[in-house]
């Protein structure tokens, strides 16, 4: 269990509900009260977690129930314990609806109990989930580009940012707050991973976030932040896709280039801190697609495996 994984009041009646330092599997939500109703947003990556959530919110909900449900995206640390709010309304983008039966718990739980490498592999990363036995509630209801949602009198704009990091994102914004819940697309102190791209897209929203009047920001991983989390979030991904483009031009494998730039983002004071750095070789990976239609990236086991070699989980093959 994480060392810090509790609800924070941000004002306005609005709350961020963060766990530990953010890394695998260990994502961020929120909750907008309004009069009577309110809007949660994302579920947890199982149902124990996301109970022990909804446990700690039980204060403010009881005046004011979940009406609404927000997925930001599909990955299942941000869905699959949707199956606990049986009474919400499940909004999401419908890139997203259709991007939820992509990757149901059943796969992950077959990963994680996989004899051998593959088992250990995927142990080290999402081993402190159990996703037996989720069935996970798919949207309710779908929209595409922006959608107002009403909270209790409050006005709640969802708009749609993907694909970048998956590809349906959305981000909520809560005017009279100030505020913002970013899903994943703000890993703060981690390295955001890009699976759908193309980065362009990324840094275009963080530039949409950048000229937004915000003053909180909840991000999909890590703590609390501002302004400044979001432009550090922009110039990675920035600088990643034009070091991959000079690579890709120059005629360098994407698993070579991947390792190249990630020498050269370790010798960069505003990079060189972030964990989960072996996320270079997907980002690279969804690059190299974007420059040309005819690559093929690795599967998703290769993916993990590089990922776990450049942070020398495991050895090279």
């Amino acid at each position: 269990m994480p060392r810090d994984t509790r609800l924070h009041e941000l004002g306005d009646a609005c709350f961020a509900y963060l766990q530990s330092d953010g890394s695998w599997g260990w994502s961020n939500a929120g909750l907008v009260v309004g009069d009577g109703a309110s809007l949660l947003v994302d579920t947890l990556f199982d149902l124990k977690l996301t109970q022990q959530m909804l446990d700690s919110m039980a204060a403010l909900t009881a005046a004011a129930p979940i009406a609404t449900l927000l997925n930001t995206h599909a990955n299942g640390d941000h869905c699959y314990g949707n199956q606990l709010l049986e009474a919400a309304e499940i909004v999401a983008s419908e890139a997203t609806a259709h991007e939820m039966t992509e990757v149901p718990p059943s796969m992950l739980h077959a990963l994680n109990s996989a004899p051998g490498e593959v088992g250990a592999l995927f142990r080290h990363f999402f081993g402190a989930f159990d996703f037996d036995g989720i069935d996970v509630r798919m949207p309710t209801r779908t929209f595409r580009g922006r959608l107002e949602v009403e909270v209790g009198g409050r006005v709640v704009e969802l708009i749609e940012v993907g694909p970048a990091h998956t590809r349906g994102d959305t981000i909520a914004y809560v005017p009279d707050a100030k505020t913002v819940y970013t899903g994943d697309i703000l890993f703060v102190g981690g390295t955001p991973i890009v699976w759908a791209g193309p980065l362009s897209n990324w840094v275009a929203a963080c530039d949409l976030m950048l000229g937004m009047d915000i003053d909180t920001v909840v991000p999909g991983h890590g703590p609390l932040t501002d302004k400044a989390g979001i432009a550090t979030v922009r110039d990675y991904l920035a600088f990643v896709d034009e070091a991959a483009a000079q690579r890709h031009a120059a005629g360098l494998d994407a698993w070579d280039a991947a390792r190249d730039i990630a020498r050269e983002i370790g010798a960069r004071e505003q990079f060189s801190g972030l964990s989960e750095f072996g996320r270079i070789s997907v980002n690279v990976d969804t690059a190299y697609r974007s420059f040309d239609p005819t690559y093929v990236a690795p599967n998703v086991i290769e993916q993990f495996r590089r990922m776990a070699e450049m942070e020398g989980f495991v050895a090279a093959p």
